[in-house]
């Protein structure tokens, strides 16, 4: 039997050479909270995403305060259960790039090209969600917003009636799968495809009957939304489209996606204004609420300084 003790000596003499090769300064531990490091590295990276996120340089004691929040933050989520994965961190990632109209890919790089990490901009991320969900969760009670308060705001305020006319519609999703890689030939079939199951289906228990049951395509549950729910174009569309008909076909990451309209009819929708003020009054609530959170949980933290 081979000795083992050469084996960790190398193991030990390789860590020393590598530690003795990376800077200093990242290793240099700032502040201990509840057992868990924050270093001089986090602290830069922190502080070079805030500045591009900002466009201003934030004090150095202000992005120590910002990690050590979500130091915080982490471990109540742990102790609640509250612990998203790595695909749920990857969908959050990839939304941002999406939104900002570029590609993940494109995301990481221009992260780069700034000095940051993209993992420290997701472990942000994974921070927020991770808070969101436990206000959310633990205060849903007191967040809730009553219909009379932000009758008597809207009241308050301008006088303005609380509900006008509107839409309601009630369809159902359809998704004609195109596996990723497929060539430009494929995709054109799937059009013709769907433009073939346009011309077929006349009510939402057609389609149901005919994408249930068809290879490769899929038929979601209905979804009821109103006006006010909608974007512009998407109401025009489904204005114009006969109910019981399909949208016509959009080629979207999942596949092929069009729209069955089960039915459209009027109904009072509550106006801007209303929605405007119930939405102030719940953010109202919500930072009041997880302010008082988090005070409380710092107060109990066990947060050292090592070096300022």
């Amino acid at each position: 039997m081979t000795n083992p003790l050469p084996v960790f000596r190398l193991f030990l003499v390789l860590t020393a050479l590598l530690l003795a090769g990376t800077p200093s300064r990242a290793q240099n531990i700032v502040v201990m909270v509840n057992g868990d490091p924050i270093t001089d590295f986090d602290i830069e990276q922190r502080s070079k995403l805030d500045q591009l996120t900002t466009q201003k340089t934030p004090a150095r004691q202000e992005v120590i305060n910002e990690l050590i929040d979500d130091r915080v933050k982490m471990k109540e989520g742990k102790k609640y259960g509250v612990d998203p994965g790595v695909s749920d961190i990857n969908q959050s990632y990839d939304g941002m790039a999406q939104r900002m109209r570029i590609s993940p890919d494109q995301l990481t790089k221009s992260l780069e090209v700034k000095g940051v990490r993209p993992e420290t901009l997701k472990s942000r991320m994974k921070a927020e969600m991770v808070w969101t969900s436990l206000v959310r969760g633990r205060f849903k009670e007191k967040l809730l917003v009553g219909e009379k308060d932000v009758a008597q705001a809207v009241q308050a305020q301008t006088g303005d009636k609380l509900q006008i006319e509107g839409t309601e519609y009630k369809m159902q999703p359809i998704v004609l799968i195109v596996p990723r890689g497929s060539s430009p030939a494929f995709l054109e079939t799937r059009h013709k495809e769907a433009e073939q199951y346009r011309s077929r289906v006349g009510s939402c228990e057609e389609a149901n009957s005919l994408f249930r049951s068809t290879p490769n395509a899929t038929i979601r549950d209905t979804v009821t939304k109103t006006t006010a729910e909608l974007p512009e174009a998407l109401r025009k569309v489904l204005d114009d489209t006969p109910i019981g008909h399909l949208t016509a076909p959009e080629t979207t990451k999942a596949g092929i996606e069009m729209v069955v309209l089960c039915s459209r009819k009027p109904t009072m929708i509550d106006t801007p204004k209303k929605r405007e003020v119930r939405e102030k009054m719940y953010q109202e609530k919500y930072e009041k609420t997880q302010k008082a959170y988090l005070e409380e949980l710092r107060k109990a933290a066990m947060i050292e300084y090592r070096n300022r």
